[in-house]
């Protein structure tokens, strides 16, 4: 049997290419996966994570207050540590560009710990010189050799600091807002504050260390020296720590990759199982032949295992040298956009032996499951025809109660894991339900494409035919519409799910963010400002522009030190905020985060005007109230302010000049010109980054099922030959007889693309409720587009599928087909 296993990988390698390719994508699919997560850990430490990316251990405290000199001494003493770098860091004022510019200021570090990147020039040597961000450079036109006096809170008024060099820009979002500097200690020591102390220690180790042991042993002398609650993390940890922070205390990056994972393997097996299921079941006459010249049942099942052994191994290896393919040409696509440039390849080996194991047992088992089948039964038994699963026998009764029980017990456990937010419970109970629909497709799939082909029934004969040859054999029409099924599920589900993710992360950003520009206007008359607004909206790249002026003081400030009310009206706020959901309504004043919520009284020019009040859910908006809320003869001759909203699609750099732009409008300091605006394009680009790598996959997915739907019509119309031909001696031309076969196709593409795509649209709605239904407010996003564009695909591809089978079978006489094993 060994002889015919190897006959059949040599001689009949054409009828191998086929499940190749769908075990092929399928552990492209799951190795792609695997690097997403390691690729996005590497990215987001390039991003978050870029000052202490070279550092084995991070030391911060938990309260945010700075450390010491002695907690740095006894820290640095340790003998784990090899190096370290003790962060100063302050806020500096600086005059360029014709204006005052801000910065933040902090100290060099050693080489090894450093994670400034020199642009041009070279890094402090000398007191009193500096290296700053060449985006800052380029946008105030300093260069190599400038002067800088540099103000601060330190003993020194005015700090003169020679550029020696410029760095990268930082790819950090907390700090992209801000011109970088990094200058040497003399530096600090002048612009900051004596007993400032250090904001962070980072440290590399000696060789060797047991990091665990290094972090307990460390944070013990750092108390003991006086630091209260120091924390000691790794990089990675620290990138991880400051996601959770962001996603209200919950690590969901890990969990969404998780679920791609999970999703992966079970895509896999149900492709591969379909995939190879229908190349084993064509041919169990030809096993069962076998069998009755005397091979053994164990020798039937070893050949067929030993088939699929070597074709899921060399599949496997294609399938992980694909990925690794497609991971280096989106993350190389990535960096050539500027706003990406911090996108990085990662290759762990988990993914390569995931891959290769992964690929290779799923075949087999897929091998093992129908070769089983083929040997359970009398040798002249599996020589005729099967019968079928239907409702009326006893495999459809037992097919039909396992999948019920599936389906109604995994949609429970969906929505129990999305409405508790629980997105491993949602994983298990949406695979466990598709199982269920899948083993009952058997039973509706049939009837349902023998309806939808009464509008093929206009067609003629063609279209009759087609419609009953859907119902004549359910097994084989099942089965060709569960792959197509199976890949656009998959797609729409991910499609969905992204797009709903997407617009989650786009509604917490305007929640967090909900004013992209702010800036006082210069003069007290509030008929300047309006002039100055109107010259900001003509500002390319500008939205809206608002003016707010005062209408009073809060009787106590708020956490920020803001007491000035400001008022909008309702319509203004409504078409230059980010947040939807923010519409002031009459009689409350709006707060920022932390402030003190129910009532508050407002000092107006006029007496105090008592309010409910709303804490906010953010802290960068001043407090406010809807124009209304306060009496017309209340304004204030006080500086009014001015929000700006850009356009969506814009850069980094053109939002630093627009601030420019709007300071000389408003006749303030660039520096007044406050603001979300870089931090959401930087927050963007982040998401940007992870959501590439999820769109190359789809494009993945969407070729599985394109194999898979191609492999079963193909095997079907093959089975068919005979049938073909007897039609043809009935009378039925080479040209209806194509068009059967293409009818056929595409009522089956049909039919699976649309229960597909419904599917898909419910479980990509769960499963985002159940990633970031704790985070932020899920609202369903139905990508209809690309929905209507998978759908196209799969008519297409239903109709390819059968245009190579159909000419050969219109090619081939009806004597020469009729005479067909």
């Amino acid at each position: 049997m060994l002889r015919v296993a190897l006959s059949q990988l040599t001689t009949h390698f054409r009828r191998f290419v086929a499940i190749g390719l769908a075990v092929m994508l399928s552990v492209m699919f799951l190795s792609a996966t695997l690097m997403v997560g390691a690729s996005t850990n590497a990215s987001l430490g390039a991003s978050i994570g870029e000052a202490y990316r070279n550092a084995d251990l991070i030391a911060t405290s938990k309260n945010g207050e700075a450390f010491s000199q002695a907690a740095v001494d006894a820290a640095t003493s340790a003998p784990a540590v090899k190096d370290h770098y003790a962060e100063r860091s302050t806020y500096v004022t600086f005059v360029a560009g014709g204006g005052e510019q801000q910065g933040r200021l902090r100290n060099t570090a050693p080489s090894s710990l450093e994670g400034a990147v020199l642009s041009s020039g070279s890094m402090p040597s000398q007191p009193f010189e500096a290296v700053i961000d060449v985006k800052t450079a380029e946008h105030l036109g300093l260069t190599v050799g400038s002067t800088l006096e540099l103000h601060g809170a330190g003993p020194v008024k005015n700090a003169k600091v020679k550029v020696t060099g410029l760095i990268q820009a930082t790819n950090d979002p907390f700090s992209s807002s801000a011109a970088q500097i990094v200058a040497s200690e003399s530096v600090l020591n002048a612009v900051q504050d004596a007993g400032a102390g250090y904001s962070g220690l980072q440290f590399t180790l000696q060789p060797g260390e047991d990091v665990s042991a290094a972090k307990e042993y460390i944070a013990h002398r750092m108390e003991a020296a006086g630091a209260e609650a120091p924390t000691l993390e790794t990089a990675q940890e620290k990138v991880t720590s400051t996601v959770a922070m962001l996603s209200a205390g919950q690590d969901q990056l890990t969990v969404v990759l998780l679920a791609f994972a999970g999703v992966a393997i079970l895509v896999s097996i149900l492709v591969v199982a379909n995939t190879f299921s229908v190349l084993v079941a064509q041919r169990t006459r030809e096993l069962a032949l076998l069998r009755c010249l005397g091979a053994g049942r164990s020798q039937i099942r070893g050949s067929v295992m030993l088939e699929a052994l070597v074709v899921g191994f060399i599949s496997a290896v294609l399938g992980v040298i694909a990925a690794t393919g497609l991971m280096y040409g989106l993350i190389a696509w990535a960096k050539t956009q500027p706003e990406q440039a911090f996108a990085t390849l990662a290759v762990p080996p988990s993914a390569i032996i995931a891959g290769l194991v992964a690929g290779t047992l799923l075949t087999v088992i897929a091998a093992l499951v129908p070769a089983k089948a083929a040997t359970a039964v009398a040798p002249l038994a599996a020589l005729r025809p099967a019968d079928d699963a239907a409702v009326g026998n006893r495999r459809g009764k037992v097919r039909l109660a396992l999948g019920l029980v599936a389906l109604l017990g995994g949609a429970s456990l969906l929505i129990f894991g999305s409405t508790t937010v629980s997105l491993l419970i949602a994983l298990f109970g949406g695979a466990l339900s598709f199982v269920g629909i899948l083993l009952c497709s058997t039973l509706f799939i049939p009837t349902v494409v023998a309806l939808a082909g009464r509008v093929a029934a206009p067609v003629g004969i063609p279209g009759k035919l087609a419609a009953v040859n859907a119902t004549r054999n359910p097994a084989r029409t099942s089965a060709t519409a569960a792959a197509l099924l199976i890949g656009v599920t998959l797609v729409s589900l991910m499609m969905t799910g992204a797009a709903t993710s997407r617009q989650a992360f786009n509604d917490t950003l305007a929640e967090n963010y909900p004013v992209d520009l702010a800036a006082m206007t210069a003069a007290g008359s509030i008929g300047s400002g309006d002039a100055a607004v109107s010259r900001i909206k003509a500002i390319d790249g500008v939205s809206t522009a608002v003016l707010l002026p005062a209408v009073g003081t809060l009787a106590e400030a708020t956490p920020d030190g803001e007491s000035t009310i400001y008022g909008i009206s309702a319509a203004d706020a409504s078409s230059v905020l980010r947040d939807g959901a923010l519409r002031p309504n009459p009689g409350t004043v709006y707060l920022p985060e932390d402030s003190t919520g129910g009532a508050a009284t407002i000092s107006t020019a006029t007496g105090p005007v008592s309010l409910d009040a709303k804490v906010l859910r953010t802290r960068h908006i001043p407090p406010f109230v809807e124009i209304s809320s306060v009496p017309s003869s209340a304004l204030a001759e006080t500086p009014s302010m001015a929000w700006v909203k850009l356009d969506d699609s814009i850069s980094a750099d053109r939002v630093q000049a627009i601030q420019k732009e709007v300071a000389a409008a408003l006749g303030v300091q660039e520096r007044t010109v406050s603001g979300a605006a870089i931090e959401r394009v930087t927050f963007n680009s982040i998401i940007d980054v992870l959501l590439l790598v999820v769109t190359g996959l789809l494009g993945v997915a969407v070729v599985i099922a394109l194999i898979g739907v191609a492999n079963t019509l193909s095997l079907s119309v093959l089975e068919r030959t005979r049938e073909n031909s007897l039609l043809r001696a009935l009378g039925l031309t080479k040209g209806q007889l194509r068009g059967m076969l293409a009818i056929e196709a595409v009522l089956i593409a049909g039919v699976a693309a649309v229960l597909g795509a419904g599917m898909g649209i419910v479980y990509g709605w769960l499963g985002a409720q159940a990633a970031l239904g704790g985070v932020a407010d899920v609202v369903p996003a139905v990508p209809w587009l690309q929905l209507a564009t998978v759908f196209g695909v799969a008519m297409v591809a239903g109709l390819l599928a059968s245009v190579i089978p159909a000419q050969r079978a219109a090619r081939l006489s009806p004597v020469e087909g009729l005479a067909t094993a």
